[in-house]
């Protein structure tokens, strides 16, 4: 752990995570500075300022849409008349294949998410709060569990938050855990112990969510940027991101890479400084032939797109998503068919089932690709995939689920079609 000023101020979600990335304690964290944010907040600025302070970092959501925080947040009706109870909800579902950063910081540092649901619960006038946690996270949940009671004993939760008319409970839930529960109104129906499928929309959750009362609902990394915006100003965040995006991101690197891991660096870092610069480039012995960039359910990218900036603009230009920005490699020692059917897999295995795109749609084009990956395929058997790939697309499902599985399906028939050619006309992989 680090108390150094400049690293605080360049690195904030991590600089004061120890080495061995055990938790920090209530006075550990307080020694970094920790709930200097909710004080600035609860002492200083109304809700309303707090609600413009965020809006005016251009803080964008870090779960994979990207969306602005502020927005979102002024999307709930906070008047005198709106309704009550109104919730605040952390989504530490984290599910994506190949996308870990909420654990570390969850296991790391779970004070610096509960100030971050402090002062947005602050601001949008929510007296309950809930972490909606992946029940895989077991060391996380006892860590945020011993958090919240040192956090409630020391007057940072509960009634009258140092000592002010403003009160909230958090609730840990330990989820059953379903990848289709990070759309946050999957999320809602499943914390109402409901079948965990998305909701019509609209009404949309800032209105008509959690209980039918108006909602807001967060990914854990996108709250736990809130107490440093509070501590150091707008300003300050707007300065620290290399391009149009604001702020630091979490990044990673997976598959056969040097050091694979996490890494906070400033929104638009080039591909290629995480890449070569913190994973250290491929392991000795392999090549990269393509990666996804912001985990499991993004469209591949090349070597040649290694100099792009990591922000959400800059890759959406380039046929993909920055989504968690996890990077997935693909190396010259691996069957691209075979990535792609496990992904589809595991995507056919999460569908909630409700629209049939989805339910049928990816079980078909895993059994596709499985016959392809056997030597079993047919050369129509690619136009078909492309096909599902359309049918499956934004607009024709009820959520982005089966869009997302679309996508490293749709990317490696375009990038990489000549292996799933080979598979046809060898009758094999040759890979095996």
């Amino acid at each position: 752990m680090t108390n150094s000023t400049d690293a605080l101020l360049e690195r904030p979600l991590t600089a004061l995570i120890k080495a061995d990335r055990s938790p920090l304690s209530l006075k550990e964290y307080r020694s970094g500075g920790g709930y200097r944010g909710l004080e600035q907040a609860l002492k200083r600025l109304s809700p309303e300022q707090v609600l413009k302070e965020v809006t005016a970092s251009n803080l964008r959501g870090r779960g994979g849409a990207g969306f602005s925080t502020g927005l979102k947040w002024s999307f709930m009706p906070r008047d005198s008349e709106a309704p009550t109870p109104r919730y605040l909800v952390c989504n530490a579902d984290e599910m994506e294949p190949g996308t870990f950063k909420d654990r570390l910081l969850l296991e790391s540092n779970p004070h610096q998410l509960l100030e971050g649901m402090a002062i947005s619960a602050y601001a949008l006038g929510a007296e309950i709060g809930y972490i909606f946690l992946r029940a895989e996270y077991s060391r996380a949940a006892r860590h945020l569990q011993r958090a919240l009671q040192e956090a409630l004993d020391a007057g940072y939760l509960g009634n009258n938050l140092l000592g002010t008319e403003f009160s909230l409970t958090i609730h840990l839930h330990t989820s059953a855990g379903r990848y289709i529960c990070g759309e946050e109104t999957a999320l809602i129906n499943s914390l109402e112990g409901k079948r965990a499928t998305p909701r019509a929309k609209p009404p949309f959750p800032q209105v008509c969510g959690l209980f039918g009362q108006p909602t807001v609902v967060n990914n854990c990394e996108t709250l736990c940027n809130i107490p440093h915006i509070l501590a150091n100003g707008a300003d300050w965040y707007l300065q620290l991101g290399r391009g149009d995006d604001s702020g630091t991101k979490i990044f990673g690197a997976s598959g056969n890479v040097r050091q694979p891991g996490l890494w906070e660096r400033p929104m638009g870092t080039p591909i290629r400084e995480i890449f070569e610069d913190c994973a250290g480039g491929m392991s000795t012995g392999y090549q990269m032939r393509g990666f996804l960039p912001g985990g499991a359910s993004t469209d591949f990218l090349l070597p040649e797109h290694l100099d792009l900036a990591m922000d959400y603009d800059v890759i959406g230009k380039a046929g993909s998503r920055m989504g968690t920005a996890s990077l997935i490699v693909l190396d010259d020692q691996t069957c691209p068919v075979a990535m792609v059917r496990n992904l589809t897999h595991f995507f056919a295995q999460e569908s909630c089932g409700w629209c049939t795109p989805c339910r049928d749609g990816l079980p078909w084009a895993e059994q596709l690709l499985s016959e392809i990956e056997a030597g079993r395929g047919r050369m129509e058997d690619l136009d078909t995939l492309a096909w599902q790939c359309r049918f499956m697309g934004p607009g024709n499902t009820f959520c982005a689920l089966a869009p997302g599985a679309a996508e490293p399906i749709q990317s490696a028939l375009k990038y990489f079609r000549e292996d799933f050619e080979r598979h046809i006309t060898t009758k094999g992989c040759p890979w095996r």
